[in-house]
């Protein structure tokens, strides 16, 4: 086990420094969930104990309280050079989609007005293959427009370990150092290092969180694993998927593709 993670964690560290070497302008998406504060950890062992780009976080002012309670801590401690992006309101999202995605979209706006106003060439985010269909489909190195938009059919071949980091103007790049972890590979990583967790993800009267959004459309499942020895054995057996608490998932079956195409992390 401690061998997997060592191969994890250097595959990562690897697409952490060529993204650094590579592509001018960085910042990396914080959502301060279990994946993305993995992600921070692993900038800091790449780059000897600090985070050498912004570190963004969306807020749509609706996380919940242990959230932004835990992002001003370890900002603090980890003297990360923060910045929030207020997203839009839901107003002014495509009133095609249905409710709980519209709530969802309001991310994917902020980070396109991230791109208008900071002009950055390469977006990292902790997002993984295993999480969600969609996301399987992702490369490391995903070019987008500037608008966002995702072509899902036409994206560069990366085979061992070469990866296409040169793209036309206009072009921004989704880097996904994490894309090739699973959800117990960051469980176990985060125990084996001692990284710090948001305590929603431990269970408090028989609920807990798998997955952190925004209060209005993330909800807690069942569980008793109040630690991460207890999560892990709970992870192993379970066949409750990992975004089950996420409302939007379940709201229409086009609607999670029709936000990543259109630029959602």
């Amino acid at each position: 086990m401690t061998a997997d993670l060592d191969y994890l964690e250097s595959q990562s560290i690897y697409i952490l420094r060529e993204a650094y070497n590579r592509i001018d302008k960085l910042a990396l998406l914080w959502s301060i969930g279990k994946d993305s504060n993995v992600l921070l950890w692993l900038c800091r062992k790449a780059f000897f104990g600090r985070v050498p780009f912004p570190v963004v976080q969306l807020d749509t002012a609706m996380e919940l309280q242990e959230v932004y309670d835990f992002r001003d801590r370890i900002a603090g401690e980890w003297d990360l050079d923060l910045r929030v992006e207020a997203c839009p309101p839901e107003a002014d999202m495509d009133q095609t989609l249905p409710p709980l995605t519209r709530a969802a979209a309001r991310k994917t706006e902020g980070l396109k007005n991230l791109l208008r106003t900071g002009k950055y060439q390469g977006i990292m985010v902790g997002i993984r293959r295993d999480e969600q269909a969609t996301r399987a489909k992702e490369r490391v190195f995903s070019p987008r427009s500037l608008e966002g938009d995702w072509d899902v059919k036409d994206q560069p071949a990366e085979f061992w370990d070469h990866y296409k980091t040169r793209f036309d103007e206009g072009t921004h790049v989704r880097i996904h150092p994490l894309l090739h972890w699973t959800e117990l590979d960051i469980w176990r990583y985060s125990k084996r290092e001692g990284i710090p967790i948001v305590p929603l993800y431990f269970a408090k009267d028989g609920k807990r969180y798998r997955s952190l959004g925004e209060k209005n459309i993330t909800f807690p499942v069942d569980s008793t694993a109040g630690t991460i020895d207890e999560i892990i054995a709970e992870l192993v057996v379970t066949r409750i998927p990992e975004r089950a608490g996420r409302a939007m998932d379940n709201e229409a079956e086009d609607s999670f593709e029709r936000l990543r195409s259109s630029g959602y992390m």
